[in-house]
């Protein structure tokens, strides 16, 4: 039995049952995939937010198979261990650098950068984002404009610079946005939500737009994944977040790389402007709430 009232909601570190915060680094290059090591043979892709989390496994599975790998970020111990990591897992040298993707001048050079090494790109991964857990009515000015200008703004720099080169110089592109479940809300969250929803439909009206230069764009919609983004929420969250969906699992970093790999391969050709939720069937059911459910809705039953 607990002893005092917090017992019930900080297991023991080793409890198997506990919100992992991320996959652990050897895992990375021994994870089995689906996929055959030489899919994304001769493919370039550049990732924002390489350094931790969904970035970090997209680009060491990337590499792994076959790929040229460009990443971002504003940590470079972090994107330094993502390139250590492949290039002793790989033998595959990557490309680093430090960027803010709220600035758009830097990604314009970043860009620029990106496409004269490799001599074109093939998948932009925009996966690079952050927010926190508060009551909308107490989010203070700076909180909120950081969110969205990172999450929308800093995406859109990303998407415009891109589709810029490969309409110039006549060539194929794609792009694969990192957004969230909005469709029903996202309490405690509104302002990822408010920037993921505008990053959506941007994303199902570029698909339009830019299909003329042979340029896709969709969206993959992650719900609960086990990241080192959980150290953000309160343990008494974290600890409810998977009850959430019918499977009552939680999803990993390894889960949203696979996906972003398919929709990278030729498998994934003919889709364009589409939302993939991988949520475990959270759509359907569940309500998460980041920063601790309050006392008005936790009755008897409620997901």
């Amino acid at each position: 039995m607990p002893t005092n009232a917090t017992d019930h909601v900080r297991p023991d570190p080793n409890d198997p049952s506990r919100p992992r915060r991320g996959i652990p680094e050897e895992m990375l290059a021994t994870r089995e995939t689906v996929f055959r090591p030489d899919l994304l043979a001769g493919k370039r892709l550049l990732i924002t937010g390489g350094g931790s989390g969904m970035g970090k496994a997209t680009a060491m599975l990337a590499a792994r198979l076959g790929a040229e790998v460009a990443i971002c970020g504003r940590n470079p111990e972090k994107l330094d261990r993502t390139r250590e990591l492949i290039a002793e897992a790989t033998g595959r040298e990557i490309r680093t650098a430090i960027v803010n993707i709220r600035d758009p001048d830097a990604v314009e050079r970043f860009i620029g950068e990106t496409f004269d090494a490799f001599g074109g790109l093939d998948t932009l991964v925009n996966n690079a984002g952050g927010q926190f857990p508060q009551n909308a009515i107490d989010f203070s000015r700076k909180g909120w404009l950081a969110v969205i200008d990172t999450n929308l703004n800093g995406t859109w720099w990303m998407m415009q610079e891109a589709a810029l080169r490969w309409r110039d110089s006549g060539t194929p592109g794609h792009i694969v946005n990192i957004v969230a479940n909005v469709e029903r809300g996202m309490p405690q969250a509104s302002h990822t939500c408010a920037a993921r929803a505008g990053v959506i439909y941007l994303s199902k009206t570029l698909a339009t737009e830019w299909a003329p230069f042979n340029v896709r764009v969709n969206c993959i919609g992650p719900g609960v994944i086990e990241t080192e983004g959980f150290g953000v929420y309160p343990e008494e969250a974290l600890v409810r977040f998977h009850k959430a969906n019918p499977m009552k699992m939680r999803g990993d970093a390894w889960d949203v790389a696979e996906q972003i790999m398919y929709l990278a391969s030729p498998a994934a050709r003919f889709i364009n402007g589409d939302l993939i939720i991988m949520d475990g069937g959270q759509a359907q059911w569940g309500v998460i709430w980041p920063g601790g459910m309050p006392d008005y809705f936790n009755e008897n039953g409620a997901a």
